[in-house]
């Protein structure tokens, strides 16, 4: 999609004005959002806080997903069923697999669990009853994000960028994998990208949070930041690149998202 249609998609959610949840898996992340969240009133529900107000120019609850896909879909659902969301994004890091490198930013077009194992009752990495094993974002949504995305790097200057190895970050658009297991090691990797050679990124929340917006029937985009490479080097410097890079990356783009 080119970047004017992408933008057209944009402007035609903003006009109608739906409440949009933006969920972090990243504090750093929540942190700096809040930051231009005005308005905002604190919510608490099941050990979570959702933090609701004006952000940009969209009605808008905040919350951290907490790290899982059990802890990430008992966030979303109560989104949805409590706080009358209509929109949701994801966002947080990944690990990257395929042509995708630390720094870039991945917008997610399907999502699957690599952890999904039900055979022989039902095809590997299929969820049961639903005939699905990749459940896809909304198409509008996703495109709108990814011109955000696009426009936002373009304007960003990051001084440590070259402290990780990162001469220029680029937006992926692809198929995100979910597992409750944090991948860093090469053979990890390795057999993910044999079993799924189209994947971008590996994380451990994005699937239960699209399986989740998919029983509500609402629209929703995952967005991560390429943090490692899956590999052995996962653990390197992970923190300082979330506080310099990532979550700078991140609140930027969805500011962009937001502002109009």
């Amino acid at each position: 999609m080119s970047g004017a249609s992408g933008t057209g998609g944009l402007r035609r959610h903003h006009v109608k004005m739906s409440r949009i949840a933006i969920v972090s898996a990243m504090a750093q992340e929540l942190h700096g959002l809040q930051q231009g969240l005005s308005g905002a009133r604190c919510v608490q529900r099941a050990g979570r806080e959702f933090w609701t107000g004006r952000l940009g120019a969209h009605d808008a609850v905040l919350v951290l997903s907490r790290i899982g896909k059990v802890a990430a879909a008992t966030t979303v659902t109560l989104l949805l069923a409590e706080f009358g969301v209509e929109r949701v994004l994801f966002t947080g890091v990944a690990g990257g697999l395929g042509p995708a490198r630390v720094g870039d930013i991945v917008v997610a077009d399907t999502l699957l669990q690599h952890d999904m194992d039900a055979s022989p009752l039902f095809p590997r990495y299929e969820v049961p009853l639903y005939g699905l094993s990749q459940f896809p974002v909304d198409a509008g949504l996703s495109a709108a994000l990814q011109v955000a995305a696009a426009s936002a790097l373009a304007g960003l200057h990051l001084e440590h960028l070259a402290d990780f190895g990162i001469a220029e970050p680029r937006v992926r658009r692809g198929l995100i994998l979910s597992g409750d297991r944090f991948v860093a090691s090469a053979p990890e990797a390795a057999a993910l990208q044999h079993a799924f050679p189209a994947a971008l990124a590996v994380e451990m929340e994005g699937a239960a949070v699209a399986q989740v917006c998919h029983d509500f029937g609402v629209p929703f985009a995952v967005l991560r930041s390429i943090s490692d490479r899956a590999d052995d080097s996962a653990h390197v410097d992970f923190e300082r690149f979330i506080a310099d890079v990532a979550s700078r990356c991140t609140v930027a783009i969805l500011s962009a998202f937001t502002a109009t």
